[in-house]
């Protein structure tokens, strides 16, 4: 039996929103998107290989215990073979430390560590943006889950690149409150197609996100909490208004998504920095600074009883060999 190789990655949330595909075959992202890594939630993954030539060689992904439909798979590991020259075939096995397909990026870590890791157990050293690219072709956003801190997916983009480190914003908090553990009824890449076919405010949705993006980077820059909240929440609403003009109407969101998103205003209105932003989920992350994270915390799951996941800009993924 083959060693084990670990990894362990964090999803990447989108500021600035991906949503919608320039090429579906290839995965490429319509619209660009700055996003931050997320120290405070990870998926592990490990990986084994097998000898390609063998009758019942095949690959095989399990996550949170549970065999995954082998064509979610398919392109990502026939691109992974071609480029690492190689006939194996791998099994991972992969834990989540939050819910699974619920709107918390959880393709953009898994993806990205299963990358990493079958790189790693094939005896090969990728560069990062090569490992981008490569998790890409599973989930667009897994290519910015590759690296640490605060990342840019550019629009028709292979692969993603570290824009700041993690220690550029230690103050940043963003707290995940989960108001539902259920798996999504309809998938991201379901969404997205529908959003795209029928939709009239998603060609307006794909015009305004570069302009969008260069103001946040500015305020990002300038670890510019209120201009980059204002900027984060106008581009999540544009897309969710997208969604929601599809034909039929994709709803995510739950009454308690919805209190949150009123929690948060009312505490902008006390004077207190709380910014929320939402996926393609009912779960709702709230940007913030340190010295107030407790007391929004705590109105957050006065307002919805939500699980509150403290989180700040985390690191890229960690690969080491286990042993036989």
């Amino acid at each position: 039996m083959s060693p084990a190789v670990f990894c362990r990655a964090h999803p990447s949330l989108a500021l600035i929103k991906y949503w919608g595909k320039s090429d579906i075959r290839r995965n490429l992202p319509a619209t660009p998107s700055l996003a931050v890594t997320l120290a405070g939630v990870h998926t592990e993954t490990l990986v084994r290989t097998a000898d390609g030539t063998a009758p019942d060689a095949a690959d095989a992904v399990a996550v949170d215990g549970v065999e995954q439909p082998p064509e979610r798979y398919v392109r990502f590991f026939q691109a992974l073979r071609r480029r690492l020259r190689t006939d194996l075939r791998f099994r991972a096995d992969s834990t989540n430390s939050f819910p699974t397909a619920a709107g918390l990026a959880s393709s953009s870590s898994g993806f990205a560590a299963l990358a990493a890791a079958c790189a790693r157990a094939a005896g090969r050293e990728l560069p990062a943006r090569e490992l981008s690219a490569l998790a890409r072709l599973g989930s667009t956003s897994a290519a910015r889950s590759l690296f640490g801190g605060f990342t840019l997916l550019p629009a028709g983009a292979r692969a993603a690149r570290q824009l700041l480190p993690e220690q550029h914003w230690p103050e940043l908090r963003v707290l995940v409150a989960v108001v539902s553990g259920q798996a999504k009824a309809v998938s991201s890449r379901q969404a997205m197609e529908a959003t795209r076919r029928s939709s009239p405010f998603y060609r307006a949705w794909i015009g305004t996100s570069g302009s969008l993006l260069a103001e946040a980077i500015a305020a990002l820059r300038e670890r510019d909490l209120q201009k980059l909240g204002e900027l984060a929440r106008l581009s999540y609403s544009r897309m969710h208004a997208a969604l929601l003009a599809s034909d039929p109407p994709v709803l995510y969101w739950l009454p308690d998504t919805v209190a949150i998103i009123r929690a948060c205003a009312e505490l902008r209105r006390q004077g207190l920095g709380a910014w929320e932003t939402i996926d393609a989920g009912p779960q709702v992350k709230v940007l913030c600074l340190a010295g107030e994270a407790g007391r929004i915390a705590g109105s957050l799951r006065e307002a919805a009883g939500a699980r509150i996941i403290e989180c700040r800009p985390g690191p890229a993924p960690e690969v080491r060999v286990e042993g036989p």
